[in-house]
């Protein structure tokens, strides 16, 4: 499971979705930074099909979406739940 952010500089919802996604890392979860004014971070966001920052996409390894919060501040909380459960399933 990893978790990849998509941003922009001018985002007031960015900032602190970038702070529990370093938490996260700290936690051991992978985090992925897309800024999606940059080319390598525009073109993964046509991927997934992101159209307001931030965007926070949860993938298994396979890079299967799991779970998503689109132009909203994630819930911590359930990414953790997420990464247990990702646990138990191995």
């Amino acid at each position: 499971m990893k978790v990849k952010l998509f941003w922009q500089e001018n985002c007031s919802k960015c900032p602190p979705t970038k702070e529990i996604c370093k938490s996260l890392e700290k936690d051991g979860i992978a985090v992925e930074y897309f800024n999606i004014e940059d080319v390598d971070g525009m073109a993964e966001a046509a991927f997934y099909s992101v159209l307001s920052t931030p965007t926070t996409i949860i993938v298994d390894d396979d890079d299967n979406e799991l779970r998503s919060w689109r132009g909203e501040i994630p819930d911590r909380n359930e990414i953790c739940k997420l990464k247990d459960l990702s646990i138990q399933l191995s």
